[in-house]
């Protein structure tokens, strides 16, 4: 079984950075494939990046191209996004979900662990 937990939300001014991070323990997720979902209140959850279990693809929802990368670290078990540019927007709760899979995903239904996110608030 595999537990994800995220962490490095907070609350930001509209213009600055955050670094998430998705920990894994229990199993090692350096096989799988990694992605970040967002949820704001009322919405569907949706995709914002994923990255194969290499970390040499990855890839972006295009409301965050440009602004935000995915990566992993060396033993593959942590994963992170780097968040620039920050607007009202983004703010939502984030969380991480590894798919059995060597191969990223956009669907939510293609992971099989979920994490229990960690909320990023924009100010304007």
């Amino acid at each position: 079984q595999v537990q994800l937990v995220e962490s490095g939300g907070g609350l930001v001014q509209a213009g600055g950075s955050l670094r998430l991070s998705c920990a894994a323990s229990g199993r090692t997720v350096r096989g799988y494939a990694v992605g970040w979902f967002r949820q704001a209140p009322g919405k569907e959850r949706e995709f914002v990046a994923a990255i194969n279990w290499t970390g040499g693809n990855t890839y972006y929802a295009d409301s965050v191209k440009g602004r935000f990368t995915i990566s992993r670290d060396n033993a593959g078990n942590t994963v992170y996004l780097q968040m620039n540019s920050l607007t009202p927007e983004d703010t939502a709760v984030y969380y991480c979900a590894a798919r059995m899979s060597v191969l990223a995903s956009q669907h939510r239904r293609d992971y099989n662990y979920w994490g229990q996110g960690t909320q990023v608030t924009v100010s304007s």
